[in-house]
């Protein structure tokens, strides 16, 4: 099965069983507290998520899988990728795209891998139920791919591995056979508290625990509404998801290249000026973003999430690059959008 794997593009697979009951009281007590925010669907399912076989009816065993997505042609020498995409924050008159969503939709990639994995191990046998997932269902991803020797959880509570660190994607196959589960791994963060303390609004509010509503990957893909006053000045130059507490993880200088051309960087996406990214009309924001992982916020809060970075330049002053009257003027342009939440934060970063 791992050669089937790797010859689809995956790094590792492993096998997990179904009873996730030990994993259930902290999925309520993230819940009670009410760090989902506005993810809605990570409660509407209620403990479905941590119940496998309720979720489809007949599952006995998952497996899982691990592709990695570093792009080809990321700096191989140690600390050299960190360091280059820690230096984006310096410039803050660019945008900073997380390194996962500048390639193709990791959906549609690992989904359609998966489905061929799991026809493969069909062929195999004489009748397989199976379902394929990755971030698509009321799925545990992270706790099933612990308990199936895939890694470990990090204290940013996503998943760690002694040879990738954590630069990849999960997904999963529900099966109705039963198969021999993977030995779990040791963790390995020792006292190390770097993603911590690196968090720009400090989201980890304690070793393993996050509170979604501060995380930047939160608040700039899956929030829909107004961006909180107090955590805007926080966000910087980042417009799409955040990558710092995974940069600065001792792990990752292990992280590996993708095996796919699909995670390849586009271009006019990494690197980009804020004020050209401002200018995509609706129409060239949805070429722009076809197949991307971006398009999926939609051209409103793409324009929210650049207002804010736009406002954010204009207060650390924006460099040689791209001077503030250029940066206004874009602003300017957007003052009467006719979305109310777009006007909002173009107000809040003239101001």
């Amino acid at each position: 099965m791992q050669t089937w794997a790797r010859e689809l593009g995956f790094s590792q697979i492993g096998i997990a069983g179904v009873d996730l009951s030990s994993a259930e009281p902290g999925l309520s007590a993230w819940l009670a507290a009410g760090f989902q925010g506005d993810m809605h669907y990570m409660a509407a399912h209620g403990l479905k998520r941590a119940r496998p076989a309720e979720l489809i009816p007949g599952t006995v065993s998952v497996i899982t899988a691990r592709m990695d997505y570093l792009p080809a042609a990321t700096p191989t020498r140690p600390g050299e990728w960190q360091a280059l995409e820690l230096s984006r924050l310096t410039r803050p008159a660019e945008g900073i795209v997380s390194v996962y969503a500048r390639g193709r939709d990791y959906h549609k990639v690992m989904r359609a891998r998966l489905q061929k994995l799991a026809e493969r191990i069909a062929a195999q046998v004489q009748t397989l139920g199976h379902r394929a997932f990755t971030d698509s269902a009321p799925v545990l991803e992270a706790e099933l791919a612990a308990r199936s020797g895939q890694g470990w959880r990090g204290k940013h509570t996503l998943l760690l591995n002694r040879e990738a660190g954590s630069m990849f994607f999960l997904g999963e196959i529900y099966v109705d056979l039963a198969l021999p589960p993977s030995a779990p791994v040791t963790p390995h963060c020792g006292s190390c508290s770097a993603c911590i303390d690196v968090c720009p609004t400090q989201a980890i509010v304690a070793p393993y625990r996050l509170d979604a509503r501060r995380c930047i990957s939160y608040l700039t893909i899956e929030h829909a509404g107004s961006i909180p006053l107090e955590l805007r000045p926080l966000m910087g130059n980042r417009i799409y998801g955040c990558d710092d507490c995974q940069l600065v993880c001792p792990w990752n200088k292990f992280a590996q290249r993708s095996a796919l051309p699909d995670f390849d960087e586009r271009q006019g996406l990494t690197g980009q000026q804020l004020v050209t990214l401002m200018a995509w009309t609706e129409e060239a924001f949805l070429r722009f973003t076809e197949g991307s992982p971006i398009r999926r916020i939609g051209h409103e809060r793409w324009l929210r999430n650049l207002a804010v970075a736009m406002g954010n330049a204009l207060h650390a002053g924006a460099g040689e690059a791209v001077g503030d009257a250029e940066i206004r003027a874009s602003l300017l342009a957007r003052r009467s959008h006719p979305s109310a939440l777009v006007r909002e934060h173009v107000l809040w970063a003239l101001s």
